[in-house]
Order: C-alpha cells, then sequence, then structure tokens
C-alpha cells in the first residue's frame, strides 16, 4: 500500500478498508511510516471524520499492532475502567479494590497526567516503592492471586496508539472523536478485557467541557465497543468542580484511603465516594454480577463497609512493592501549608472552578506543562467545603506548597475561583447521563 494515497484518499473524504487502517496502524507502531506523513493522515482524519465501522476498525487494528495479554485461567468476568481525565480524580484507587473485592478480575493500564488532569500513574508513584512497570506476565500473574493490577502503559500494548497519540499531542488533532474512542478501545482491548466502563467527564475541569460534547464521546465509545463485540458502559459525570476534596498527588492517595477506611466527612468526600459507588454499580451490572447499578453500588457499599474492598487494597499495593501507608504514613508531605477562610458573614457555596483548581496546583509544582517535566508528588490543595454547603467563618480549602510565597499566590487564585450566593444553592447532579 501507498501511505500517499490514503492520506489523498481520507483527504478527500473517502471511507477507509480494514485493510488501509491496518497498514497505517502498523506503521505508526513499527516505525515504517514518517512522523510527517501520519502526522498528515491524522489532520485528513480529523477533518474528515471517521465514521462508525472506520472507527471500529482503527481501534481493532491498533490493538492488534503490538502484544495483547491473553487473561485464559483467570476468573472471569474481566473488566476494566477509564476515564477521561479531570481534576482530582482518584476515582481508580477506590473502584479497583471493591471490584476486586466483589470478585471481578481487573487488569488497568493507567497514563500520567497532562495539563489539569492529573493521571492515576502520577498519583500511585506518591507510594514509596509502589512498581508501575508490571510487565504483561507479571500482571497476570498478580491478578491470578489477587484479582486485580495496575501499570503503566506498556510499550508492548498498542504500541500504535503511542505513537499516533504522541502525535495527535502536537498537531492540534487531540479532538477528534473517533480518534479518542480508538485510543480508548484499543488500550482496553490489548489489556484483554471483554466488560468496560467509561467515566466521561465534563465540565471546565475536563476535555469534555460541554455536554453535547461528552454525550457524543459517550455515545460513540459504546456503539463502537458493540462493533468490536464489547460490553461497553458509559456515564457522563460533572466536572465543574474538583472531584472531592484534593486536588494533588499524595493528598489523593490520602483521601483515597479515607473513603476505603470508612472516613468519610464532608460534601465532597462523600460526593467522591458516591461516584466510586456508581462507577462499581454499572460494572456489577454490566458484566452480569447485579440486576442494577442500584443494586451493584448497593454489593460496592457493603464491600466498602465490610472492610474487604481495604483489605483488598492493602493486597494491591503490597503486591506491587509499596509501603504500608495505613500502618505509617510516608506519602511525601509538602513543608508549607496555608488554610484560607471565609470572614463576610453567612452565605452559600454556588461553585468551585474546577480548571483555576487544577491550573493552581500545576503551578504549584503538581502537575506537568510539558510531558517530560518532574513533579513535586507533595503539594496541592485539600477543599473544606464544597457546592451547597452554608459557610460562616469557615476554612474554604488548605494549601500545600513548598514555600510560603507560592502558597499565598496559590491561595489567592483558588478563592477567586470559588462564587458565593447568599440564598441556598442546590448541590450539582453527579452523574449527567448514562449509556
Amino acid at each position: 500500500m501507498n501511505i500517499v494515497e490514503l492520506i489523498s484518499k481520507k483527504r478527500d473524504g473517502n471511507v477507509h478498508s480494514y485493510e488501509d487502517l491496518t497498514f497505517i496502524a502498523q506503521g505508526a507502531a513499527q516505525g515504517t511510516i514518517p512522523d510527517y506523513q501520519l502526522s498528515a493522515w491524522l489532520m485528513a482524519a480529523y477533518l474528515n471524520p471517521l465514521n462508525e465501522q472506520e472507527t471500529a476498525w482503527l481501534t481493532k487494528a491498533m490493538a492488534e499492532s503490538g502484544e495483547r495479554i491473553d487473561l485464559s485461567g483467570l476468573p472471569k468476568p474481566w473488566v476494566d475502567k477509564h476515564s477521561t481525565g479531570g481534576v482530582g480524580d482518584k476515582t481508580t484507587i477506590v473502584l479497583l479494590p471493591i471490584l476486586a473485592a466483589c470478585g471481578l478480575t481487573v487488569i488497568k493500564m493507567s497514563g500520567r497526567g497532562l495539563g489539569i488532569t492529573g493521571g492515576t500513574i502520577d498519583k500511585l508513584s506518591s507510594i514509596p516503592g509502589f512498581r508501575l512497570d508490571l510487565t504483561p506476565n507479571e500482571m497476570k500473574e498478580q491478578a491470578a492471586k489477587i484479582g486485580l493490577a495496575l501499570t503503566g502503559q506498556s510499550p508492548d500494548l498498542a504500541p500504535a496508539d503511542k505513537a499516533l497519540y504522541a502525535l495527535r499531542d502536537v498537531t492540534a488533532t487531540v479532538g477528534s472523536i473517533p480518534l479518542i474512542v480508538s485510543s480508548i478501545l484499543s488500550k482496553k482491548i490489548a489489556g484483554g478485557a471483554e466488560t468496560i466502563v467509561l467515566d466521561v467527564k465534563c465540565g471546565s475541569g475536563a476535555f469534555m467541557e460541554t455536554l453535547e460534547e461528552a454525550q457524543e464521546l459517550a455515545r460513540q465509545l459504546v456503539k463502537t465497543g458493540a462493533l468490536l463485540g464489547l460490553s461497553v458502559k458509559a456515564s457522563i459525570s460533572d466536572m465543574s468542580q474538583p472531584l472531592g476534596a484534593t486536588v494533588g498527588n499524595a493528598l489523593e492517595v490520602r483521601e483515597a484511603l479515607d473513603v476505603l477506611q470508612g472516613n468519610v466527612k464532608g460534601t465532597q468526600r462523600t460526593r467522591f465516594r458516591d461516584l466510586c459507588l456508581h462507577y462499581a454499580g454499572e460494572t456489577l451490572e454490566a458484566c452480569g454480577k447485579a440486576g442494577s447499578i442500584e443494586e451493584g453500588a448497593g454489593f460496592a457499599a457493603s464491600a466498602l463497609e465490610s472492610g474487604r474492598a481495604f483489605a483488598k487494597f492493602k493486597e494491591w499495593v503490597l503486591a506491587q512493592g509499596g509501603d504500608a501507608i495505613w500502618e505509617a504514613d510516608t506519602l511525601p508531605k509538602a513543608p508549607v501549608s496555608r488554610t484560607v477562610s471565609y470572614d463576610k458573614g453567612s452565605t452559600y457555596v454556588s461553585g468551585i472552578d474546577a480548571q483555576v483548581v487544577g491550573q493552581a496546583v500545576i503551578d504549584l509544582g503538581g502537575g506537568r506543562k510539558s510531558k517530560n517535566d518532574v513533579i513535586d508528588l507533595s503539594v496541592g490543595v485539600d477543599l473544606h467545603v464544597g457546592i451547597g454547603d452554608r459557610i460562616d467563618q469557615s476554612d474554604l480549602f488548605t494549601v500545600h506548597a513548598v514555600d510560603e510565597a507560592s502558597a499565598e499566590e496559590m491561595g489567592k487564585r483558588i478563592y477567586e475561583g470559588i462564587s458565593f450566593n447568599a440564598k441556598p444553592v442546590e448541590p450539582r447532579p453527579l452523574i449527567l447521563g448514562s449509556y
């Protein structure tokens, strides 16, 4: 095949065959198609989007561009979960132990954070000793023993996605929904999952800022999964405010540990726990372990309240070489903490801008402005209030920083991102739709 002909084919709005897309995926994975030609094809595909069948074919071709994990012999169902990313999203750290405690086998590849959306790999790397470079065989062996395993993206799994994603990031083609769908699902197929549950974030702290964009992405993910014989469920969750009470890597691990241990206080932590239970319920329904999301959420709540999910978390951390942080807190701690309070009389919190908080954490050093940046795992923000809370001379949030100057500067910025209303405010809905 001739890549120039394939570029012109999509440039002119024509439809690719499965053979076309396999040729492109293999060329990306093996480096036989130069970056400049892959970039040209990506732009053509951005301007003339792939149809549903093309998206499914590209997804399959990308999944088959490298090694695939064979989960044969492991207890079924085999499930995976993915979030499109958001500020304060530490759901995986709580959800995976819940699912494993409910008898599911979960093998997951996660990524680093970029921009205001944090990455699970960065959060877990704040646990001293925690290995995030498991081989496919190590993942399978660990999952056979404890029901779950997580690692960073392996270069052997869906290598075409790794090559194309890097080019999308620098060619202004990240926003193509068919390319997003193929990127997400190809990694899940390569990881061996048969049931996939997707958290599509929507709001100022997410890539999909409007509900319409989030709805279209969720629909295409579910349709593409069905074309490939997968059981895919997706929900859209609110990301207009940070998820949970903390934003920042080590802080988020502490919050996840609190939820697993049953220490849930305040609007924000309760909201985070509720989201974990929703996605656990959706997963259990999708794989036939529950008759409805509500019944599945009840099973998940039982796993939390009984301590089974926390016990599974401890097994998980120790299996991957991490410290027993529930016995001695060895997570990184920032040297400076500054609490900002509200002192203007009684009022209600009407908004907490997730984008403002996320950008502030980046500027504290807790996130990346480019892929190669080294981040400070200790810094971040701890929110003491949530939307709808009535406050009066109340602490709003605490900034954890490397020095007093940055704590003060980011404290002022985050305060400006919080809005107030003299009248009562309804809390925002957590789930905005399910597919």
